[in-house]
């Protein structure tokens, strides 16, 4: 049982606080809606140097874009960027990628 508490610790310890990653609900409906939104708004395809998988750190030079309030709910509160390999939602805090949708 200490040996569990204590993997515990360490698990909390090295996630910066938050044991749970967060979760984002996105409807098919929906991510259609944000694909065509980055399509027809233009939106700039930000260039970055590997690709940030979920729970990565995303780097201070990346801009982060505010969320149209008509993506939902469920993602208003985070920022994003479109790269070549999608969008992906990113915590504004944190700054770690919590959800990807594919191009």
């Amino acid at each position: 049982m200490k040996r569990q508490i204590m993997a515990t610790a360490i698990v909390i310890a090295l996630s910066g606080g938050s044991a749970f990653a967060q979760s984002i609900v996105v409807e098919p409906e929906q991510r259609t809606r944000i694909k065509e939104y980055v399509v027809k708004e233009k939106v700039p395809r930000v260039t970055v140097r590997e690709r940030y998988r979920i729970g990565a750190t995303v780097p201070p030079d990346v801009e982060l874009r505010e969320v149209p309030e008509d993506w939902g709910p469920s993602v208003r509160k985070y920022r994003y960027y479109h790269s070549d390999a999608g969008v992906h939602f990113v915590d504004p805090e944190s700054r770690r990628v919590i959800y990807d949708i594919d191009d």
